[in-house]
């Protein structure tokens, strides 16, 4: 389906489920981007999803947000349970704000639910000429280093900074081996998971994706990847007033009430401590990619990269959708 259409597609769709124009907008470009760079985990395998928690009155479709200004620098938002596209949406664009006002910006998100890609902000912060960082944490699914149940989400950590080309550096990773996107897609498709990503739920190691889903994701780099996922819970729950410590709830199983997740967006101005910031990351990057390299690398490849790479090659096609996914559309829209 061409890209232009199937936008309108979602626009509908969110707009029959509540959304207004702008928030349904939002949404459907937040999605539609995911597609475009491969992400499908955060694409259109998620709108019926977003649909079924509007109809089960646990995401605000009309939400009223509140900004709260602690600074000229800092803000504080509540996005009253909205989806949480809208609720991010705002909060990237106020640290941009911000730091553009006073050289650095920081927002606290709470209130608000699953956003999709961190990536996808903060490349509209790198548009601006700022650096950002990004965090976010998500429904359990990892367990700390030790424990034998999951309490901390794949809680993705975000960089994103200028490169002076129109190619940004945006580093975008779970703390898990792979996303749990990924290991729904196969799961509903049927498929494997690679090997060493998941235990069961009798801590055994699994390429079955939906005993996956049941046990636990393994974390990167062991104690160190479990540090890492803490410290966001910490920094997008604890700090925020978003639910932490595995209170969020699961968006695909959980209808009990509103995810309630955190955000927290930083961002502050390239050239801040050096004007000339373009010229070093260029001379940076420019001695990274001269080292020599291992057989059958054409090119070394700095974050954000290939994902700028698919978006430029798949936007000049039409987005192919699942079966899963058409029939989904179809359902949703009638």
């Amino acid at each position: 389906m061409k890209t232009p259409i199937l936008k309108k597609v979602i626009i509908k769709i969110f707009k029959k489920y509540g959304l207004s124009n702008d928030h349904a907008l939002i949404s459907a470009n937040a999605l539609i981007n995911a597609e475009l760079v491969g992400a499908y985990g955060h694409g259109l395998s998620r709108l019926k999803m977003y649909c079924e928690r509007i109809s089960k009155k646990v995401i605000n479709p009309k939400p009223k947000i509140k900004i709260k200004k602690i600074s000229q620098s800092i803000s504080h938002i509540d996005a009253n349970n909205s989806i949480g596209f809208v609720g991010a949406d705002l909060g990237i664009k106020t640290a941009i704000k911000n730091a553009k006002k006073t050289g650095i910006g920081m927002v606290a998100v709470k209130n608000s639910g699953h956003y999709g890609l961190s990536g996808y902000y903060a490349e509209q912060a790198v548009k601006k000429n700022l650096i950002t960082m990004i965090y976010t944490n998500a429904p359990p699914a990892v367990a700390p280093h030790g424990a034998l149940k999951s309490l901390f989400g794949t809680n993705p950590i975000c960089f994103g900074a200028p490169t002076g080309s129109k190619i940004p550096f945006i580093l975008d990773t779970s703390i898990s081996v792979i996303n749990r996107g990924k290991i729904r897609v196969a799961a509903r498709n049927n498929q494997k998971i690679p090997e060493g990503v998941a235990l069961d739920k009798f801590g055994k190691p699994t390429t079955d994706a939906k005993k996956a889903l049941s046990g636990v994701q393994l974390p990167i780099a062991g104690f160190r990847g479990s540090g890492l996922a803490w410290m966001v819970d910490i920094l997008s729950g604890v700090l925020t007033g978003g639910n932490h410590a595995g209170r969020v709830k699961d968006p695909f199983d959980d209808f009990s009430g509103p995810q309630n997740i955190g955000h927290l967006f930083i961002t502050f101005k390239a050239n801040l401590f050096q004007k000339n910031y373009n010229q070093r990351i260029k001379d940076n990057i420019k001695i990274i990619k001269k080292l020599p390299k291992i057989k059958g690398v054409k090119e070394i490849m700095y974050p954000g990269q290939n994902k700028f790479n698919r978006h430029k090659q798949n936007i000049k096609k039409e987005i192919l959708i699942p079966d899963v996914i058409k029939k989904d559309l179809e359902d949703l829209i009638s």
